[in-house]
């Protein structure tokens, strides 16, 4: 075992702190990899403070990260000393299951292997990201290409991913109009994947505070979903809406935005249960879904994809001891667009 710094929550709710961790030693198919950045996600407060259900503490989260690989086991074929990579939401599966055989590690029907806050398969939990190191099975370490900048890479492992796995699956594309409501963290980067594929891309934020960002980033258009006269205007407009937010939404309101055929596609996942009228779905026989991060494989194809067409997180560096603050500013929604932990600071 190898003790490492990291910085965890002791016990629900209560503010991270550092302390020290034990890696495991590295086993046959294992890489060790020295972290250089880790992203702060929302999804990382829900845990911290059981929003999602029941958790397991100490906790130290973290699943967008960023490093060089340090050490790998004898039976390691993909990767080498030095080389750039990454590991995202997951870090086992069952490897058997449909889901698992067709690249859907994500789908597992086991229930994949959570970075944070699970039990792998040797009994151990599992610590993520907001630490020095961590040791993860190849087959679940991603390769990052020399053109994305490790620190803005670190969001793609989860921001990036979750939006582009459903921007894939449904279609995104020339010809398609693609809206996605809010412009947060995973926002913004569905707002660039979007682009980058072709679709004509509209963001539906609760203001416009964020328009000038938004159209840079390569939105074509911009609307207030406080203003009603949004939904009235945009009726019937949309092939495909990603909702990136972790708020209810009024579906009904949104599901009418959709064209005949059109998809709602849910990635953000509030702490409370929704209420829908079936008959907004009926009506145009339009689709509400959801999407969780992405397989190894799609997930490895979305970073060459980000690489070639040059495209990174919006990111603000912070030191480890910034980190309670930090996700109080994400609570305000006070980040443009990302925080990435630089873990030197540990």
């Amino acid at each position: 075992m190898t003790t490492v710094a990291a910085y965890a929550a002791p016990a629900a709710k209560a503010p991270l702190e550092r302390t020290t961790i034990e890696r495991r030693e590295v086993r046959e198919h294992d890489v060790l990899i020295d972290i250089k950045f880790a992203g702060i996600c929302h999804s990382d407060i829900h845990q911290v403070q059981e929003g999602w259900g029941e958790a397991i503490f100490p906790m130290v989260p973290g699943h967008e990260i960023a490093g060089t690989v340090s050490e790998v086991g004898p039976g390691v074929t993909k990767y080498a000393v030095g080389d750039r990579v990454g590991v995202g939401c997951m870090v086992d599966s069952c490897g058997e299951c449909d889901n698992c055989e067709a690249g859907q590690e994500q789908y597992c029907a086991a229930g994949n292997i959570g970075t944070y806050n699970a039990v792998g398969k040797d009994g151990e939990l599992t610590y993520g990201g907001y630490s020095e190191k961590i040791v993860v099975d190849e087959n679940f370490v991603l390769g990052i290409p020399e053109g994305i900048a490790l620190d803005e890479a670190a969001p793609l492992l989860c921001a990036g991913i979750t939006t582009y796995s459903p921007l894939r699956h449904w279609n995104a594309g020339p010809g398609k109009k693609v809206a996605v409501v809010g412009m947060g963290g995973l926002g913004h980067m569905g707002v660039k994947l979007a682009h980058a594929m072709g679709a004509e891309v509209t963001v539906l934020s609760q203001s416009l505070r964020k328009q000038e960002d938004g159209l840079k980033l390569g939105a074509d258009h911009y609307y207030a979903t406080s203003d009603p006269a949004t939904f009235e205007q945009l009726a019937g407009t949309f092939d495909l809406i990603v909702s990136t937010v972790s708020a209810p939404l009024d579906f009904g309101a949104y599901l009418g935005l959709l064209k005949t055929d059109g998809a709602l596609v849910n990635v953000g996942a509030p702490e409370e249960p929704v209420s829908l009228n079936l008959f907004t779905l009926l009506g145009g026989r339009k689709t509400l879904a959801g999407s969780m991060i992405g397989g190894i494989r799609e997930t490895q194809e979305m970073l060459d994809f980000c690489a070639e067409h040059g495209l990174g997180a919006e990111i603000e560096v912070i030191a480890a001891s910034e980190v309670n603050k930090a996700y109080e500013r994400v609570l305000a929604s006070d980040v443009r667009y990302r925080f990435v932990i630089d873990t030197a600071t540990i």
